[in-house]
């Protein structure tokens, strides 16, 4: 039995998310028919971690295994051609039997992009937010995400998770042009809807909604309903996974 990594991006549009549903459409059994299909036996695949409903992928990792032996570069070929056009597969490697695609990820990092007026060409991958946000209070703000370690605040209530640690490497807002910007935040592990509510939260700084004090004490009490509302999906991209 080898084991092998699959790399690929996909356009979360359509999909309820990566993890398979019992009654909706999910990246991850769309995958799993596909190389089922092409190999003629069934595979599973693990993936590095869960995206929500409507969340994309530039660059996504999972892993297979299998007895088969095949050509990488024909097997990417056949399932680009079998795939929908919102799924893209870059590359299959074989890896060690120790390789997990969730569990040896050293860290995940995010983008969220947002404009701040009307913009045809932004609207279904980026949020429009049209009013006034203070970018230089929202990185201070941000930087203050990366002394803390617990993130109870920015996760989505009634989800079994045993632990809401964190390690936030990396937290600011990048500006594109005088109309876009992104939120880039990288860590060794997310909380469900983690990034959307940090983003959310951090948008009430922009506006003086809250202070940098007040965003603390959201951290620090741990509360999901003191933190800000949970931004749209659809501007939410998981654009690398290291290991």
């Amino acid at each position: 039995m080898q084991r092998y990594f699959i790399y690929f991006a996909y356009d979360g549009t359509n999909y309820h998310g990566w993890q398979i549903q019992p009654a909706d459409n999910s990246v991850q059994e769309t995958m799993q028919k596909a190389l089922s299909m092409i190999l003629r036996e069934d595979i599973e695949i693990v993936g590095a971690g869960r995206t929500d409903t409507g969340v994309h992928a530039e660059h996504m990792a999972a892993h297979f295994d299998t007895e088969k032996e095949f050509d990488k570069d024909k097997l990417v070929a056949k399932l680009n051609s079998l795939l929908p056009r919102d799924i893209a597969v870059f590359d299959i490697v074989p890896v060690s039997d120790d390789m997990h695609a969730r569990f040896s990820a050293t860290f995940r990092r995010y983008r969220y992009y947002i404009h701040t007026r009307k913009d045809p060409f932004s609207r279904q991958y980026s949020c429009e937010l049209r009013y006034p946000l203070d970018f230089d209070l929202m990185n201070e703000a941000a930087r203050i995400l990366c002394t803390y370690k617990d993130f109870g605040a920015f996760c989505k209530t009634h989800t079994d998770v045993k632990t809401t640690l964190c390690d936030v490497m990396k937290a600011e807002w990048v500006r594109i042009d005088d109309h876009r910007w992104y939120f880039e935040i990288q860590a060794n592990r997310f909380l469900r809807n983690m990034v959307r509510a940090v983003v959310g939260t951090l948008v009430d700084v922009g506006r003086h909604r809250i202070t940098l004090d007040e965003f603390r004490k959201v951290i620090e009490c741990g509360n999901r309903s003191r933190a800000g509302e949970s931004m749209p999906a659809n501007a939410l991209f998981l654009v690398e996974v290291g290991y």
